[in-house]
């Protein structure tokens, strides 16, 4: 504070109340081939249905992928997505892979593209009505037969596939036909006409010609506007042929237009800002011009998935990973592998993971499992199968392997699948974390039951865990009358130690990152008794929290002269010891029962 020059009263406040956060530890990251969504973002789900909403429901090109994801969020309730393309995407209505706004700005011959690349934007059907001339014409000339599916007209380009024509008149009746097909004159329809006689028009009998999308809006577009409606046209996206997923009404050709709040009205900031499916590209729908009298439909074409999960690159897999390498850019805890891929034995994508992600971060933990073909139908060989898969991985504190795969049901195929465990393992993780704490194990009867399962593809026996469990691969194994159960709590350190236990693993990064983030009020302050006392009485009842919470049996905060020299003073540093004893969980049980005589005393051979 300064100094005062003359008589008066300054007021300081001290904020001496720091202490040491919570810190997050149930969000998933994952990359992997999806159907739908933003490629190389990251984006937060937090259920199943999200999930299939943002990045497309499950086919042959990811099953492994998706349910990965779909498993964890049946414990938690944050995952991080990335989806990740080969070059050979595509958009449809571009035929070529674009990723971003700018990208579609560039791109001309069309008016509009599929927001992201992918068979699933073939199914989508953009319509444009860009005048009242085209939104309705009265009295077009007609002529229709009962029972017919076909009629004749002089109407000429008036007339789209798409529209829907209202015939009929009090008398008979009315009835709407939604145009099929116009070759010269005559126009073919969706369903018969039905009415009680036949049509013709100007004798007593009206017919009205609609845009198609007419009854999704509230008028004809205002003059300088146009109606945008996009629909599911092959029912591929909802499941419903025509189902209408996008409406944008009244937008405005001219790119300076505001609506009243004073927010964009023009049609390509409308479409790029907000629309879920589509990208307005460099062409402008305004060269439609006002004294057209036609809407049109258009059906986005060209699409394509590339790679699916089984031929995807390790390097196009690289790059949605390496989004989640930064943890100040992003705060996450358990990393998916999804489906193992590339290297030897199918662990190079385990390896990526664990060596630039987990392993530099060093707050988050990779869950790993096996390939499809190594436990997936081949009795007797499963043992050898995953220990060469194992052999082929990094060793690490920050990674837990699972045994395999589990079958279980996929609803939006109607299909049985086998899917990898490791979005399971990380999810009974979760599941620890809300029930109990990060230092309690997720294995065992109490934490570790497997959601979703019909059946393992490879339940080990004892003799089989007896050889995996030294290796550092956590069995997950099938008991009648117990379910399904993480049956190991091992991470894959590779030697004996506490970090090689999950539970231990996850208490230091815990208090690892918590200390970490408080510390960083010490900064800049003077390394003196001062400061040293305020460092000890922050980070002293944080541990005596963590262990009356059975975390740790004893800690030790050292931060004195000892460990804070004139050398390291003068060097600007601080240095802070802190010894923890961490609690060990259960692994091996030992029962002895001891007969004795009935004339002896207990307390004579206890302990003998």
């Amino acid at each position: 504070m300064t100094f005062q020059l003359s008589a008066g009263v300054n007021v300081s406040e001290i904020d001496l109340t720091n202490v040491v956060p919570a810190v997050a530890t149930t969000e998933g990251a994952i990359a992997g081939i999806f159907r739908w969504g933003p490629v190389n973002e990251r984006t937060l789900v937090s259920s199943e249905s999200e999930l299939a909403a943002r990045f497309g429901k499950p086919t042959s090109l990811n099953p492994e992928t998706f349910f990965t994801a779909a498993d964890f969020l049946a414990y938690g309730n944050k995952l991080f997505v990335s989806r990740v393309t080969s070059a050979t995407a595509k958009n449809a209505g571009a035929n070529a892979l674009i990723k971003s706004v700018d990208e579609a700005l560039a791109h001309t011959g069309v008016d509009f593209i599929a927001k992201y690349p992918g068979d699933l934007g073939n199914s989508l059907e953009v319509s444009v009505c860009p005048t009242a001339a085209a939104f309705q014409v009265d009295d077009l000339n007609l002529d229709l037969v009962v029972g017919s599916n076909t009629g004749t007209t002089s109407a000429g380009p008036s007339v789209k596939s798409g529209d829907i024509m209202r015939v009929g008149n009090n008398s008979i009746g009315f009835q709407e036909l939604t145009i099929t097909n116009i070759v010269s004159t005559t126009i073919s329809f969706e369903t018969t006409y039905n009415l009680s006689t036949d049509f013709s028009s100007g004798t007593g009998q009206t017919s009205t010609l609609y845009w198609g999308n007419y009854k999704n809006v509230e008028r004809a577009p205002d003059v300088g506007k146009v109606h945008i409606v996009v629909s599911d046209v092959d029912g591929v996206i909802t499941g419903s042929s025509g189902t209408v997923l996008e409406v944008f009404e009244n937008v405005s050709v001219t790119s300076t237009a505001k609506t009243e709040d004073g927010s964009t009205n023009f049609y390509k900031n409308v479409v790029n800002n907000t629309s879920k499916w589509l990208f307005a590209t460099q062409d402008d729908v305004s060269a439609i011009g006002t004294d057209v009298t036609a809407a049109t439909y258009s059906t986005l074409a060209s699409g394509a998935d590339g790679d699916d999960e089984s031929t995807v690159s390790l390097a196009d897999l690289a790059v949605g990973y390496d989004l989640y390498i930064s943890p100040e850019d992003i705060d996450i805890s358990l990393v998916l592998q999804g489906k193992a891929t590339s290297g030897a034995n199918d662990s190079g994508l385990a390896n990526y993971i664990i060596n630039n992600i987990c392993d530099v971060r060093r707050d988050c933990i990779a869950f790993v499992s096996p390939a499809f073909n190594d436990v997936v139908n081949v009795p007797g060989r499963e043992v050898d199968n995953i220990l060469a898969f194992r052999n082929s991985m990094t060793v690490s504190s920050y990674a837990v392997i699972d045994s395999g795969y589990k079958y279980r049901y996929d609803k939006y195929n109607d299909v049985f699948r086998y899917t990898p465990l490791n979005g399971d393992i990380a999810g009974t993780v979760v599941r620890t974390d809300t029930d109990r704490d990060p230092w309690f194990s997720p294995a065992g009867f109490s934490r570790g039951v497997i959601k979703n399962v019909v059946k393992l593809a490879f339940n080990p026996n004892r003799a089989q865990r007896d050889i995996l469990y030294p290796k550092d691969v956590n069995p997950v194994i099938t008991q009648p009358g117990q379910g399904t159960i993480l049956f190991g709590d091992k991470t894959a350190l590779g030697r004996a130690s506490a970090f090689d236990r999950i539970n231990v693993r996850r208490l230091f990064i815990v208090l690892e990152k918590a200390i970490a983030r408080a510390s960083k009020t010490t900064l800049f302050e003077f390394n003196d008794e001062f400061t040293r006392a305020q460092f000890r009485n922050l980070v002293e009842p944080f541990l005596r929290d963590v262990q009356g919470r059975r975390g740790i049996y004893d800690f030790r905060v050292i931060v004195d002269e000892t460990n804070n020299t004139p050398e390291v003073i003068d060097s600007n540093r601080f240095v802070g010891d802190i010894y923890i004893k961490p609690a060990r969980s259960i692994n091996f049980i030992q029962l002895n029962f001891v007969a004795v005589r009935t004339g002896v005393e207990f307390n004579e051979i206890v302990g003998a």
